[in-house]
């Protein structure tokens, strides 16, 4: 990705703020589009599609972790959160949800289009990529999940839903993780109103897939927790 024209939504409430950052940003070449409420950038992030998103967390209409979960059901646009919390619980919170990075106020506006710029980066290297795990391949350009087993290797293509997709998917990016249910809801289910048990349903399917496809048991449960991907270090 060129960052020199990328396009970044500034969604945040302050008109200061939201100023200060913008002129740095575009400054470094960027250009960018404001939202001062959280309906306002997901309409323009489902409109503008942007290559970015800075987004305060203390936002009015819609906060920032109903946006970041949102933008996280729509796709992988990247998200850099801004928010004077600075308790570790709320960094964990950004991090669970999928942001990508987390700057507290007050903060150095040549430091956050710094970190604008590294987050653009590891986009555009990732964008396309493949991810592999054990006998698991993800292809996440052409939305293609295969097991890649035995001897010679064979190589059979999983029949997945999109949800199940996703949810593979976002494992496979931090194999050693336990996810809870609550994540992979806001991580990779459609929609504003599925029940976490609705995973246990897909992970189910999927793990029947994998079983068939020659990968048993590449999905256990996690006690108390929920569930995490086989140990194949």
């Amino acid at each position: 990705m060129n960052s020199n024209n990328a396009l970044i939504l500034v969604a945040e409430d302050e008109p200061e703020i939201a100023d200060v950052i913008a002129a740095y940003l575009e400054r470094e070449g960027f250009r960018t589009v404001r939202a001062s409420d959280g309906r306002a950038a997901l309409d323009l992030h489902l409109a503008l599609k942007p290559d970015l998103v800075m987004l305060d967390v203390q936002m009015p209409r819609v906060d920032g972790w109903e946006v970041l979960a949102e933008l996280r059901r729509r796709g992988d646009t990247p998200v850099i959160m801004l928010t004077a919390l600075d308790q570790d619980i709320d960094k964990l919170q950004a991090l669970r949800i999928g942001a990508d990075d987390y700057v507290v106020k007050p903060f150095n506006a040549v430091e956050v289009a710094a970190r604008a710029r590294a987050v653009l980066r590891r986009a555009g290297n990732s964008h396309g990529s493949i991810l592999r795990v054990g006998p698991i391949e993800v292809d996440l350009e052409s939305h293609v999940a295969s097991v890649v087993a035995g001897a010679e290797p064979d190589r059979t293509t999983l029949p997945l839903t999109l949800t199940e997709f996703r949810i593979l998917a976002h494992m496979v990016r931090a194999p050693r993780r336990a996810f809870s249910r609550g994540e992979l809801v806001d991580a990779c289910l459609p929609g504003g109103d599925a029940l976490d048990r609705t995973v246990d349903t897909h992970l189910s399917k999927l793990r029947r897939k994998l079983e068939d496809a020659g990968a048993p048991g590449f999905v256990n449960n996690v006690r108390g927790v929920g569930f995490r991907l086989a140990d194949l270090s």
